[in-house]
This record gives C-alpha cells, structure tokens and sequence, in this order.
C-alpha cells in the first residue's frame, strides 16, 4: 500500500478515450447490417473486407449522430471535415488500415461538467474532440485450442471516439465523466451504453507528475468493461506508476490490459506513436461539408438532456437535488414523470412515487419504465385519491398501486371503491375506537399528559391499525387531542 504522504506529492493526470458503436441500421461505409450478435462472418461484403475496386460510401446517419453528441457537449461542429486512414495491422483488421478522422474532426472542443462521487462541487472536463471511424472485427480465443477465430461481423461498424484533454485528476471524476457520456448517449439514442459487450469502451492514458512538473510519460490501459474496472484501473496505475519514480525507475510509455480479477495491469506492447499509423488523407471518400442547415435541423430534434431536466426539477418543480438525479437516470423515466407534473401540483408526491413504490415494482419485475402498464392520469388520479384524505398512502401503495397496473381502464378511486378502501372520517366511527384505544394504554396516557406529546404519533398509528387501515389519520389526531385533554 502506498503512503498517502507519499502519493501527496503527486498529481494525477488523465484522459479518456470513449468509443461509442452508434445504433445504425447499417455500418459506416457498407450497406453490411449493424447488428450484435448474429453467426460470425455474417454481416460483411467485399467493401467491409477491402477487397480491391470497391469503394466506401459514408452513412448518414453517422453524421448526424455524431453532431447530436457535438451539440449535448457543446462542442464546435466542422463545416469542412476530411477522413484518413489510420494504418496498422491486426487479425482482426481486414483492409490492414482504419477509416477515421485525423486532420479535421467532426466535432472539436466543448466539455461536460460533472459531479464526481462525494464531492461536493461539479469540475469541468474539457473535450479535444470527437470523431468518427470505423470499428475492427474481433479475435476469438479459443480456451480449448490453441487458436485464434476471427468474426469480421464488428468490421465496419460506426463509432464515435470521444477524446478529452489530460485533464482528469481521480479516478472518481473518470468514472464521473464515463457516467454522464453513457447517460447522454442513451438520451440521444445514438448507443445504447452497454459496457459489457462492447458497445461502449473506454481506453485510459494514465501518468502522474509532481506538482508544477512537466507532463510524464502516459501509459494507455485497454480492455476494461465497466465504469468501476476504469477506476480501479487507474487507481492500480497510478500506485504502480508513483513506486517506479520513487524507486528511481522509469514509466516505460506502454499499452497495458487490465485483469479485473487482480484489479491489476500488464503490459501489452509498447506505445505506439503518430507516425507509427502513418495517417494519410483517404483517396476514395471526398471531404465531407456540413451546411448551418444541416446543424440547425438536428439542434431541432434534440431531446431534452439531463442537465436540463435536472435543472428543470430542482428549479421549476421544487425537487431536491438528490430527487432530480434519480428521476433522471434514464429519459423514459424523466419524461414520464414530467408528464405527470403537467398534471399536478404535488411534484413531491409525485417524485416519492416514483423513487418508492414504482421503482421497487419495475426492479422486482425486471422491467422498467418504457413497459409501464402504469398511465399518467391513473398515477395522477392516485395522487389525487391520497392528497384528497380518501386513503392514506399506505393503503394506496400496497392496496391499490398493484391493482391498478394490472387493470388499465381502472382509476384509483374506482379501486379504493371496490375494494372498500375509502377511508372513514366520521366521528361516530372514529372516536369509539380512539377511546378503546386509550383505555388499553394507561401508562402511555399518563406519560403523555406528563410531556412526552410524541406519543400521539403512536396512539393515532393504533387507532388507524384497529380501523382496519381505513381511520383518517388526522381526523382520529384531532379526536385524540380531545380526549386527551
């Protein structure tokens, strides 16, 4: 374990790479079809495969993906846009190079702010850009034989590789910042976010300097496939990164893998650099221009994002911080819950539903929000049934929440109706049971009148439990409070 007075005296520095497979119909330069898993070799063509005499043609909707997450970020967009080629060899790569942006990307500068885990205060991320290029296929290791299958289904598939400046200081702020990327993705529906098969990846350049030093030499870690392995795999490179310059070695600028069962990393080869790719402008794809039109057409589609809805929570609706984050985690939650605020003025309420009793029903039947039988004005007309003193919220959430989602042309009050879960604010019904109440519980009547006046939460919770759940709970509290006097 390292010394904290030790790593103290250095400062973290790093940056992201994101790649990001966008959810295209089809890949970035082929008609070939976009799609995970199908049979190996399947979704490929003479142009994925680079056979000599054909040409690549540019997709679309790769484009306008790609500004959408330009615009999220606040990035500059580029009219004028050239594509290269980035030459290397892999198995995997059938063409031997890959098409992407080197001179003039899609997308330059922009940032997000973003609240790392138990700070207190938001830190700002700056981008270098954000291109698009197309992904290599995948090798296949066998743990029976000693050999490799390659499935060149992946080749050809869009990406967007978002690159932030060095400028990341904690792992806590990189998982942050990978956190906000994937919620914003799946706003935009451009990628659907999914670490685990690869759709989203992420490619650390991790060094460490003391303070005031010049940058030190970077190491690049790969093959991490959720937001926690990022952290750890940084929090590993940064110790293992500070021992070597105390010991008076040196940081060999390397690619390294990470192993998540050590939570440790291994070098793979040594870094490569620019000129080891030996980009040049490609021959067949001509430079690609974006009209103001173009932008402003898409900047129209653009779906609410989560710092706005945040925003729009805490400010216009009277939400916690905390509420706002929770509500906004997916846009299909967000979006439902703020058509239920066009409908009623207890947005608390509202929020307490929906962080209880409907996320505890979408969790426990592995569903979530988009399949909700649950309408808007049923969920409304149930806040309305408990703000009215109808029911109380308990009876509501066990009682008639589940038979409500199981029945869509049914309304809460016809449920409570049915079921006779109205609640009972007659006197005549209520005070015999408050009296009987009392009667059981001398000792408690007597240490009340003495001063401990937070019994009456209790005999009231008594008298509501002996009606059955059906007693107004405020009007057996003003029937108590006089009989207690």
């Amino acid at each position: 374990m390292l010394d904290p007075e030790v790593s103290a005296k250095y400062e973290i520095v790093v940056g992201l790479e994101i790649h990001c497979q966008l959810l295209t119909n089809t890949k970035i330069y082929a008609a070939d079809a976009n799609r995970f898993g199908e049979a190996p070799n399947t979704n490929i063509s003479p142009i994925t495969l680079g056979h000599p005499g054909t040409l690549p043609k540019l997709n679309k909707k790769v484009v306008d993906y790609a500004i959408k997450m330009g615009l999220a970020c606040g990035c500059e967009i580029s009219r004028e846009n050239s594509f290269e080629r980035k030459n290397y060899f892999y198995p995997d790569l059938p063409k031997g190079y890959q098409l992407t942006q080197d001179k003039a990307p899609i997308c330059v500068g922009g940032g997000l702010e973003v609240l790392p885990k138990g700070a207190a205060e938001k830190v700002y991320v700056p981008l270098n850009r954000i291109h698009f290029e197309e992904d290599a296929g995948k090798s296949i290791h066998s743990e029976t034989e000693d050999v490799t299958l390659v499935d060149l289904n992946r080749a050809g598939t869009p990406l967007i590789e978002i690159v932030t400046e060095p400028a990341i200081h904690s792992a806590a702020e990189a998982g942050a910042f990978l956190t906000d990327v994937r919620q914003i993705v799946r706003y935009l529906e451009i990628c659907d976010g999914n670490m685990e098969e690869g759709s989203m990846r992420c490619d650390a350049n991790i060094s460490v300097r003391k303070y005031g030093a010049p940058l030190g030499k970077k190491t690049e870690v790969k093959n991490m496939n959720s937001i926690r392995n990022v952290q750890r795999a940084i929090d590993h490179e940064v110790e293992r990164q500070i021992i070597l310059i105390e010991a008076g070695e040196e940081v060999i600028s390397e690619t390294r893998t990470f192993d998540a069962n050590t939570g440790t990393t291994a070098a793979m080869r040594t870094k490569e650099e620019l000129n080891d790719y030996r980009y040049f402008p490609d021959p067949d794809l001509s430079p690609l221009f974006v009209s103001e039109e173009w932008i402003e057409g898409i900047r129209t589609e653009m779906p609410p994002l989560p710092a706005d809805l945040v925003q729009k929570f805490t400010q216009e609706y009277g939400l916690p911080a905390y509420d706002a984050g929770v509500l906004t985690e997916t846009k299909e939650m967000a979006l439902f819950f703020d058509a239920v605020c066009q409908q009623t003025q207890n947005r608390k309420a509202a929020s307490n539903w929906m962080m209880g009793p409907i996320k505890s029903f979408l969790n426990e039947q592995g569903g979530d929000i988009k399949n909700f039988s649950l309408s808007v004005d049923q969920f409304v007309g149930l806040i309305e049934l408990v703000d009215a003193g109808k029911v109380n919220f308990s009876i509501a959430s066990k009682e008639i929440f589940p038979r409500l989602v199981a029945d869509k042309a049914a309304t809460a009050e016809s449920i409570a109706k049915a079921q006779n879960l109205l609640q009972d604010s007659s006197e005549d019904t209520i005070r015999p049971i408050a009296e009987a109440v009392l009667a059981e519980m001398p000792d408690k009547v007597t240490a009340f009148k003495k001063g401990k006046k937070g019994l009456i939460g209790m005999f009231i919770g008594q008298v509501v439990k002996k009606s059955g759940g059906k007693a107004d709970p405020k009007k057996a509290g003003a029937i108590l409070q006089e009989l207690l006097a």
